[in-house]
């Protein structure tokens, strides 16, 4: 019957050969990431509505059950990504980056939309991330979204803090005898406190909404795009004191439409016949993320479930960083990744 036939070609079904081919052209070209991104989604959707069907319900009536069961999730991060953008643009304005004085600041869209990216203060070019906490990584951010505890997620700064301790400190320097950091001369720069007060508001709002949530009303989180909302609240009750610059949303709607046509794609895999998930399916995840975007394959593991999910945010996140042309490649802002090719180079020319 239409809508109810699998191919499986080499038997793999051919809705994961569709999304992989999608994150190779993704890495390929990454020039143009929207518009891939948006002829992988339609590929996909083209084979599941008048092929395979949406987990036996077929055509669009299926496609419309299978939203129903997303619409919170994909609502909820579009509003956070959107929202950190106007964040991120609120606390560089406020001015505190420029008094840390970290001359090779440069904000990272994607890490701003998780919370981190804000936070430009850093001691080298190389991009911080932060398993395990919506500060620090969109992935993590994907995984709040989805329902799971924070304190679930702690464990993960077990294995971040390992890592930052054996890999960031001889990367930070070594970058240092490549590029060493210059201070202002002679500049004062004032800080905008109301503006960097906006921005705890801000993050308070998102980190708040969710562990309440998770305390009194767990099923809010798979009724409303609660997070996403407050923050937007946040946003709009703060625009009284200090105007937010909108015009970062065009760049900010363009990056959103292309991690969200990449989770929506990533829905839509039939996960049943993915291995099964382990610590070594988990760390296998890691490693793909330094080549593919690791946002797509969190939501992969989301819809799969059974993860250890502290296992995952470290991997994940972790595997992100390892590559420049990994997880950076969602980036609108493409500044990051060639300043991590830099710090690649630099790392290769001192010997390391």
């Amino acid at each position: 019957m239409l809508g109810e036939t699998r191919l499986s070609p080499f038997g793999v079904p051919l809705e994961f050969i569709l999304f992989a081919a999608t994150l190779l052209a993704v890495a390929l070209f990454h020039r143009r990431t929207l518009t891939v991104a948006l002829v992988g989604l339609v590929s996909i959707l083209i084979y599941k509505l008048f092929v395979a069907g949406f987990d036996g319900a077929p055509g669009f009536a299926g496609f419309s059950h299978h939203l129903e069961h997303h619409w919170v999730e994909l609502a909820n991060l579009g509003l956070l990504l959107l929202g950190f953008a106007i964040l991120s643009r609120q606390f560089e304005q406020s001015g505190l980056p420029e008094r840390a004085r970290h001359p090779s600041r440069q904000l990272d869209w994607r890490s701003g939309a998780s919370g981190a990216g804000v936070c430009s203060l850093r001691l080298s070019r190389q991009h911080r991330r932060g398993a395990g906490s919506v500060v620090g990584d969109t992935t993590t951010t994907m995984m709040w979204i989805a329902g799971k505890s924070p304190l679930e997620l702690l464990p993960a700064y077990v294995g971040a803090i390992a890592a930052f301790a054996v890999f960031a400190l001889p990367a930070a320097h070594v970058q240092h005898r490549f590029a060493p950091i210059q201070k202002h001369a002679g500049v004062r720069v004032v800080v905008d406190w109301v503006r960097v007060a906006i921005v705890a508001v801000m993050l308070v709002s998102v980190v708040g909404s969710n562990v309440a949530a998770n305390l009194l009303a767990p099923e809010l989180l798979h009724a409303i795009p609660l997070i996403g909302l407050a923050l937007w609240l946040a946003i709009l009750a703060t625009a009284l004191f200090r105007a937010p610059d909108w015009k970062v949303m065009p760049e900010a709607i363009r990056g959103a439409a292309f991690l969200l046509a990449l989770v929506l794609a990533a829905s839509l895999m039939p996960v049943k016949s993915l291995p099964a998930p382990t610590w070594m399916t988990t760390l296998g995840l890691g490693a793909i993320s330094s080549v593919f975007d690791n946002i797509p394959l969190t939501a992969l593991a989301l819809q799969q479930g059974g993860y250890d999910w502290a296992l995952l945010a470290y991997a994940v996140g972790f595997g992100g960083s390892m590559l420049w042309f990994g997880a950076r490649l969602a980036s609108p802002w493409r500044t990051c990744s060639r300043r991590r090719s830099l710090l690649l180079t630099g790392y290769a020319q001192h010997g390391g």
